[in-house]
């Protein structure tokens, strides 16, 4: 599978700014919509698992989701963390889940899901960076959309925060992080889906109290 992680682009190759700065609470949800698409296109580096395991733990359920991700990259290793992410989402043939809208949502990839994805990304003028093999509803690609959008890094012009979550990562992506809590292959990455899991509840019901 080809990295995911890092495939945004605008057409030009390269976001554009929006002027509008985002506040502290959009910056951190960015930063937890950047790491959660990191460690959904590929097995995190050595020196990500160490900043990892120097989290604290913090308040309410993200807190202690976040702590017991610190808890899962102290115990863990780069290697270990790769064999699992293969087992996982690459496999032979396969892997144990498959972190596709199109898929969680009609059962077969490369459907209708997919094509309203890329129909956003077109309204918001962006574009997957040349190279990238795999499809724009992945996952990560989505949280990596996300992040952008919390972040300003792009202008959310015709496709809001609010709309492209719920179109494209509250049908499903929750399904999908608490099947990776319950994965047989799924040891570090229990943790991952804990805390996206966890993420997003907090996020569903911040947008709805936002309507």
């Amino acid at each position: 599978m080809g990295s995911v992680a890092s495939a945004l682009g605008s057409p030009a190759g390269e976001a554009s700014g929006t002027g509008d700065r985002p506040d502290d609470v959009d910056l951190l949800r960015a930063r937890h919509y950047d790491l959660l698409a990191v460690l959904m296109g590929r097995a995190p580096e050595p020196s990500l698992l160490d900043g990892l395991a120097a989290l604290g733990p913090g308040d309410g359920i993200l807190g202690r989701a976040v702590a017991d991700l610190g808890r899962a990259a102290a115990q863990a290793t780069a290697p270990a963390i790769e064999r699992e992410f293969f087992e996982l989402f690459i496999g032979v043939g396969r892997g144990e889940l498959l972190p596709y809208a199109s898929y969680y949502l009609t059962g077969f990839l490369n459907e209708r899901p997919l094509a309203r994805v890329r129909q956003d990304l077109a309204t918001l003028g962006l574009a997957r960076v040349e190279g990238m093999s795999e499809p724009e509803d992945h996952l990560a690609f989505l949280l990596e959309v996300m992040a952008g959008l919390a972040g300003r890094r792009f202008a959310a012009e015709g496709v809001s925060q609010a709309q492209f979550f719920a179109r494209h990562l509250a049908p499903w992506a929750p399904r999908f992080f608490a099947d990776l809590e319950q994965a047989k292959a799924a040891r570090f990455y229990r943790a991952v889906g804990g805390l996206g899991r966890a993420f997003l509840e907090v996020e569903a019901e911040a947008f709805t109290m936002d309507a």
